[in-house]
């Protein structure tokens, strides 16, 4: 179990008997009554997000939650198939539990894929991902690093706004948090 005081961003818990992770949370003490720990929550399998009240001293579950190593081999109508390095059985998993991270998936790239009571609730790529343009207007002459942005489509199919200068088949650095362009990669 955990207490109010052991909240912090990222934790996940139990609440009302669904998993939760903690988005934001506030310790207040007001001058009369209990102290309390105002929490922002969202939940993983319905992804909303809640505010409550929890008192202090109160108790939440720790979730049945299990994060394990898979490597994603390809995607059909069945879903996305990926095969554990340990055992080598493989799962598909669904549109829904993939999310926008599908952008992110490369042939062999090694995925996380959270379990809930042992069923796959969600999945996290890599921080960073190198990737290659496949589509984009050229650049021109002139073009500097710090000029304009343009859209580009990658090899994943995702879109991400990067600099004038660069052209299709360059290799850039991307940041899957907020799918924006880092840098150039070699």
């Amino acid at each position: 179990m955990y207490d109010t005081s052991d909240f912090r961003k990222g934790l996940k818990i139990e609440f009302e008997g669904s998993p939760y992770i903690i988005t934001d949370f506030q310790h207040f003490s007001p001058g009369k009554g209990a102290a309390f720990t105002r929490t922002k929550m969202k939940n993983l399998l319905t992804s909303n997000t809640i505010e409550r009240n929890i008192r202090t001293g109160e108790k939440v579950g720790v979730p049945n939650m299990e994060e394990r190593q898979y490597q994603y081999m390809y995607a059909d109508n069945e879903g996305y198939h990926m095969m554990d390095q340990k055992n080598f059985e493989q799962i598909a998993l669904t549109e829904e539990q993939v999310g926008d991270r599908k952008n992110y998936f490369q042939e062999g790239a090694t995925i996380s894929v959270l379990f809930y009571n042992e069923k796959p609730i969600a999945v996290e790529v890599p921080t960073f991902v190198v990737l290659t343009i496949t589509e984009t207007q050229p650049g021109l002459r002139g073009d500097t690093v710090s000029g304009g942005s343009k859209p580009a489509t990658l090899e994943t199919g995702a879109v991400v706004n990067i600099p004038l200068h660069l052209n299709e088949g360059d290799k850039i650095k991307v940041d899957t948090r907020d799918n924006t362009y880092v840098e150039r990669a070699n």
